[in-house]
């Protein structure tokens, strides 16, 4: 099993429409789907118009997901309000997901995407210092993911969540750049 990415496109589109309108990911991402919404949305990011990555995610070459990814600094809102509750250090990125199929949930691929799309982040953002994820805690399923993929809970704290039904209270998950030794050749 083999995860690898490339940059979302345009003709991915109805593809990715169909993968938020399914329950799974609609409940978390609450996005609309119809076909200007997507366009609207993801366009920029697709047409690199904006300072954001939103990835395809390959499993043996079949697109199963989608990962997001920026840094804090592009977007300065965003880490004020994450600020406000832990740290948000220079050089830091977050990452978001999503697996498209139900049928592939429960069976790791979540982690092992996130563990991929993590691998990709430190190998592209040469100043990465580490990757915070907030999650609405009431996303089991995805705070257990990142907690599997070797992310560790740095704070709890009230955010606004993406979906309005939530409550603002959210889990704050974070990873390291790995160290550089000797002993690794490099």
């Amino acid at each position: 099993m083999t995860f690898t990415f490339r940059r979302l496109a345009e003709p991915d589109f109805p593809l990715l429409a169909g993968w938020l309108a399914r329950p799974h990911v609609a409940r978390w991402w609450h996005h609309e789907t119809s076909a200007e919404a997507v366009a609207r949305d993801f366009g920029p990011a697709a047409r690199a118009d904006e300072p954001s990555d939103d990835l395809l995610a390959l499993l043996d070459g079949r697109a199963v997901g989608l990962v997001q990814r920026c840094a804090f600094a592009d977007y300065p809102e965003y880490r004020a309000e994450l600020a406000a509750v832990v740290p948000v250090p220079a050089g830091a990125v977050t990452v978001d997901y999503l697996l498209g199929d139900p049928e592939l949930l429960g069976r790791g691929l979540g982690t092992a995407m996130i563990g991929a799309a993590l691998e990709l982040a430190w190998a592209e953002l040469p100043d990465a210092r580490c990757v915070l994820v907030p999650v609405v805690a009431a996303n089991r399923a995805s705070w257990r993911a990142l907690e599997r993929a070797g992310l560790r809970r740095v704070g709890a704290g009230e955010l606004t969540p993406d979906n309005p039904v939530d409550d603002p209270l959210h889990y704050v998950y974070r990873v390291d750049r790995p160290s550089v030794t000797s002993q690794d050749g490099i």
